[in-house]
């Protein structure tokens, strides 16, 4: 049993709870106990719910004493990304506008992994409202990264990146809209899976692009991603574009060779702005997959990439300005309450409730939904989403998983691109197709570029979680990028 109990991976954990060896309590406060040390550092959480989850290890440990109701989850120690809603602990969205918003419900993925034996360390601090590639737009401060603290983590799911990468707790769950689980991921290196759209329930996911979220896991290894993804995923009634679709046993899936695997390399991923290495760092990755058994096809083209970009900053703004029209001071959230008019108090709610990332996107979707302008820009966006959809069913004719980079650069210094949103915007050119087309993708560590992780992108056919997980597992079961740990 390692010294230090933070360092487990959830199945090691699991195992070792199993067999009464450690308990969940003791885990737990290990875990209370490395959040504390870090989070000075890092600024991982925005809430840290520590006599919460103690309560909760207690009754893990009642649980597994009567071996009674035991999932591979009971008893671990996660940390919940602070866009999804958890009855009588804050949801802040990393806003201002929610700083003292308490939900007075759970989301469906929290009665899930409470009905698996959930111990919540904790909620982790984002870009707010989920809009960002950096983790530097949330009103709590910037978030760190774990292998340099100089540099971004990658968003918007910052602190739940930070938080597995610093052993900050053992999984952790984010939410992915054009990147923001793998995104962050690749840049920790840890694991981050997106999900198909309708795989996982968005009942009680405060809604930045409605079309486009999706909740995953993030975890240190592919086997717990499984594990996570299991406990998560389903059907439910509660949320409309949730698909009836079976779930499968995604640990079966997790077999060390890709005998009889086509794996499509497309070109317009590995073009131009790809740095040199992350360039070399995914190559050699694809040469190991190759050597493990997979068929490698690089004439694979998806020539719409370009224009997905475009696409979603019409599409994913527009959606917010919709969404985000619910906080107007009256209901809930911070509320402006020192003008001379009903109006003008609703129009300072947003002045000040909102960041400037946000105001920004809110002002590219109202734009872009507006008379005159909705069929040169949402319209044709849409068209667009059509074409890139229909290019990735034509290259899973022909391969059954692609392979790309995640981030076409390791992470880059705070403060680098924040006066220019357009440099930071190209961050998610390589995963926000996925979230377009509505696919599964998962983030794998490969490698190192400037001493910084670099991920291994790879996006399977809708509902084709298994696949994937088959790749990302017979690779990091392959290589020891997955145990490298940041030198917190």
């Amino acid at each position: 049993m390692p010294s230090e109990l933070f360092r487990l991976t959830v199945h090691e954990a699991a195992r070792l709870l199993a067999r009464r060896e450690v308990s969940s309590t003791e885990l737990t406060r290990a875990v209370l106990d490395r959040i504390e040390a870090v989070q000075g550092r890092l600024n991982a959480f925005v809430t840290v719910t520590a006599e919460l989850a103690l309560e909760q290890a207690r009754e893990a440990d009642e649980r597994l004493t009567r071996g009674e109701g035991v999932t591979p989850l009971t008893g671990i120690p996660a940390a919940i990304k602070d866009v999804i809603c958890t009855r009588g602990v804050r949801t802040t969205c990393g806003s201002r506008m929610l700083e003292n918003f308490v939900p007075p419900y759970d989301a469906t993925v929290i009665e899930r992994l409470k009905a698996a034996g959930l111990v919540m360390v904790g909620k982790t601090n984002m870009d707010e409202f989920a809009m960002g590639s950096s983790g530097e737009n949330s009103y709590f401060g910037p978030t760190r990264n774990p292998w340099d603290e100089e540099r971004v983590p990658g968003g918007s799911s910052s602190g739940s990146a930070a938080a597995v990468a610093a052993d900050a707790c053992l999984y952790a769950l984010g939410s992915d809209t054009g990147g923001s689980i793998r995104q962050p991921a690749a840049l920790c290196g840890i694991v981050g899976l997106k999900p198909t759209y309708g795989r996982v329930s968005r009942y009680g996911l405060v809604a930045f692009a409605s079309s486009l979220d999706q909740i995953g896991p993030m975890t240190k290894d592919v086997t717990d991603a499984a594990l996570v993804l299991q406990a998560i995923a389903g059907h439910d009634p509660r949320d409309s574009t949730s698909a009836p679709v079976e779930v499968p046993d995604y640990a079966a899936s997790l077999v060390p060779d890709l005998k009889g695997l086509r794996l499509g390399v497309p070109r317009e991923y590995m073009g131009e702005g790809v740095e040199e290495g992350v360039r070399r760092a995914v190559e050699e990755a694809i040469d190991r997959l190759q050597e493990l058994g997979a068929e490698v096809d690089r004439e694979v083209s998806l020539p719409s990439t370009p224009y997905a970009l475009a696409c979603y900053y019409i599409i994913a703004p527009s959606e917010a300005s919709a969404n985000l029209a619910r906080y107007d001071g009256v209901k809930y959230g911070y509320s402006y309450t020192e003008g001379a008019s009903m109006w003008e108090n609703m129009e300072r709610t947003r002045q000040f409730g909102f960041g400037a990332e946000v105001k920004r996107r809110i002002m590219l979707g109202t734009y872009a939904l507006s008379a005159g302008y909705y069929d040169a820009y949402y319209l044709k966006a849409q068209k667009v989403r059509t074409l890139i959809r229909r290019e990735f069913e034509a290259a899973f004719q022909r391969c059954d998983a692609l392979v790309t980079p995640v981030s076409p650069t390791p992470a880059f210094r705070l403060g680098e691109k924040v006066a220019d949103p357009l440099q930071m915007y190209l961050s998610d050119v390589f995963t926000i197709p996925v979230n377009i087309a509505g696919l599964p993708s998962i983030s794998v560590p490969c490698g190192f570029s400037q001493g910084l992780p670099v991920g291994l992108q790879v996006i399977g056919r809708p509902f084709d979680e298994p696949t994937i997980l088959r790749v990302a597992y017979a690779y990091e079961q392959a290589t020891d990028w997955h145990l490298r740990r940041a030198p917190l």
